[in-house]
């Protein structure tokens, strides 16, 4: 089972910090048709690595990893390597690192207990260009997106790790303040402001304080100007 019929098999990379899970997921990924191992990372640094180094089709990615998760990587793959999908592998289906996963870019979540057939399905899906989720994923991804606004009130959880106050930094950041106009303004030094952007680029992978505008009007940290 090759993409189209006389394609070569889709080439995978498989990341997890665990080497007897890592080594069980290449092993069985050697059995299936149609996909190709070319390549094991033991967290998410090695995972962009490769990603780098290899040009994978697909990279199948565990959350939880020290130093770098698989949804930092996950970022980071899709921003540097777009030709490279994400499918997700973790043990759990909980709901928020679903929804991380996907806003990072991933593009398929499996859990660990998925089995050849849904492994090979989820691969060739997101390289035809739909998502790859198993069934009970995908409920649950129903679920999610159908559950009443509820919770719309309350305040949201900052994204990528960031604090409170590197949040409040990029919003006046997307508010075309300065940095010295920022210090002013929350009562600290510039060389705090500067730690502050510095964190807040690190963690979100922002480059430049034209990203950082980007990042926060996309994130719904910002709002747009009504007419």
């Amino acid at each position: 089972m090759t993409r189209e019929t006389g394609l070569k098999p889709a080439r995978v990379v498989v990341a997890d910090d665990q080497t007897v899970v890592r080594e069980g997921i290449v092993m069985l990924l050697g059995l299936l048709p149609g996909i190709e191992v070319v390549g094991a990372a033991g967290d998410g640094d090695e995972a962009v690595r490769l990603a780098g180094e290899l040009a994978p089709d697909v990279v199948l990615m565990d959350l939880r990893m020290p130093r770098c998760d698989g949804v930092e990587a996950t970022r980071r793959i899709r921003a540097e390597h777009p030709g490279t999908q994400v499918v997700v592998l973790t043990t759990f289906a909980d709901d928020e690192s679903l929804f991380q996963a996907l806003r990072a870019g991933a593009r398929g979540y499996l859990t660990k207990d998925a089995d050849g057939d849904e492994i090979v399905r989820a691969v060739h899906s997101v390289l035809s260009g739909d998502a790859g989720f198993a069934p009970s994923i995908q409920r649950r991804l129903l679920e999610r997106l159908t559950e009443p606004e509820k919770e719309s009130a309350a305040p949201a959880e900052p994204p990528d790790g960031l604090t409170t106050r590197e949040v409040e930094v990029l919003v006046l950041i997307a508010d075309g303040f300065s940095n010295q106009e920022i210090a002013h303004r929350l009562h600290v030094s510039t060389a705090t402001v500067k730690t502050h952007i510095n964190n807040l680029f690190a963690k979100t992978g922002i480059k430049d304080r034209a990203q950082a505008v980007r990042y926060a009007y996309g994130r719904g940290l910002v709002r747009p100007p009504t007419a």
